[in-house]
């Protein structure tokens, strides 16, 4: 017998090496890793164990030949191995699932991200940046709690250098006219001279009387109440110097000191010739300054009347004086006045100044005649006449 141990014999080994040769050892099963828990299994039923070796070969004859034993398939190295039995008890209660990582929730595709806000320029007349919402956000609308203002228009720079030489110009002018003011009232020299006053102080021996004292004189709104008025030119007087018998008290004194230069006389009028008006231009020697304050220094007294023979004047004297009007102007060298009376001569107790006769509801027999209305408006037409002549004298000197 041999003196090898005794090792398990297995079917592939027995059929396929010679009893002799040494039997080289299985190699080890690979490790699978450790299986889930799965429900329990049958138990499946044992392979027959094989006799030993040396049982065999004692036990078969020497002579007999040694047929080959059918070939059992070999088992995988990758299938794992048979699970034990386990009991009725175990089986019927699952082991718990035991969580080896923590569960995270799924992220949901919430679709593209929204656009950054970018910065733009807002239409702020003032250029003040607003940061501007994402497209996809859509504005949001304030509640009104005021009143809606107006939005405030672009600023124009030409309308506004247009407005500043506006300005500019209106300050010259206001200067300029407050300088000029001041240099008439300090009574500086020719500059504050106005227009055509020299020519005046020489016109009463240039123009024509007609020019002077038109034959007729209209006033459409001279009467009272606004009535139409006409007069006709009776006499003329001859120039004459500045006396006590041509101009009244006041006025004669007022001019001593400037100097009187010539007296024109003229007496007219009216359509149904029962009124009689008297109308002089008094000329001065006096300078602008001097005529603006003229008028405050002469006293307030009719001046003389101009009778003409043989005509409805023939008899109208101082008695028959009933109103009087002067003006003293400021921009010619001139005094106009001018007294009117009734053509059939009666004499008036008191005489009135225009002003007061003109009076709307005066009852005395002068203001009820109109006779104030006679005295301003023949006084009116004169003046007119003076005006147009000195034009057109300066018209001459242009030339």
């Amino acid at each position: 017998m041999s003196t090898e141990p005794q090792r398990p014999a297995s079917r592939i080994t027995d059929a396929l090496l010679p009893p002799d040769r040494p039997t080289a050892p299985p190699p080890p099963a690979p490790t699978a890793p450790p299986a889930r828990p799965q429900a329990p299994a049958a138990p499946r039923p044992s392979a027959p164990t094989a006799p030993p070796a040396s049982a065999s070969r004692s036990q078969a004859p020497a002579s007999a030949p040694r047929s080959p034993a059918p070939a059992a398939p070999r088992p995988s190295a990758a299938a794992p191995p048979p699970a034990p039995p386990r009991s009725p008890a175990a089986s019927a209660q699952p082991l718990p699932a035991v969580e080896t990582t923590t569960r995270l929730r799924p992220i949901r595709d919430a679709g593209p991200l929204p656009a950054p806000a970018r910065p733009v320029v807002s239409p702020h007349p003032y250029g003040v940046d607003r940061w501007a919402l994402p497209d996809e956000v859509p504005a949001e609308t304030p509640a009104e709690t005021t009143t809606r203002l107006r939005p405030v228009q672009d600023r124009r720079p030409g309308r506004v250098l247009a407005a500043a030489g506006c300005a500019v110009l209106g300050l010259g002018l206001i200067g300029g006219a407050a300088a000029g003011a001041l240099l008439a009232e300090s009574g500086a020299g020719e500059a504050a001279e106005p227009p055509g006053y020299a020519q005046a102080k020489g016109i009463w021996h240039d123009a024509p009387v007609d020019a002077l004292f038109p034959r007729t004189l209209s006033g459409p709104t001279a009467g009272p109440g606004g009535a139409a008025r006409t007069w006709t030119r009776i006499v003329v007087a001859p120039d004459t110097p500045c006396t006590a018998a041509v101009l009244p008290k006041g006025l004669l004194t007022a001019l001593k000191v400037p100097g009187c230069e010539r007296v024109l006389r003229a007496t007219y009028t009216d359509a149904t010739s029962s009124h009689l008006t008297t109308v002089a231009l008094v000329f001065t020697q006096a300078d602008p300054a001097t005529m603006r304050t003229l008028g405050s220094r002469a006293d307030d007294d009719p001046p003389p009347a101009l009778a003409a023979p043989a005509t409805v004047a023939a008899g109208f004297g101082d008695r028959q004086r009933a109103s009087w009007w002067r003006h003293v102007l400021t921009d010619l060298p001139v005094v106009v006045t001018s007294v009117s009376g009734f053509a059939d001569g009666r004499a008036v107790a008191e005489a009135e100044p225009a002003a007061r006769a003109m009076t709307a509801k005066r009852t005395t027999a002068v203001a009820q005649a109109g006779l104030g209305h006679e005295a301003k408006g023949v006084g009116d037409g004169v003046e007119r006449a003076l005006r147009t002549a000195v034009a057109a004298t300066l018209e001459e000197g242009a030339r």
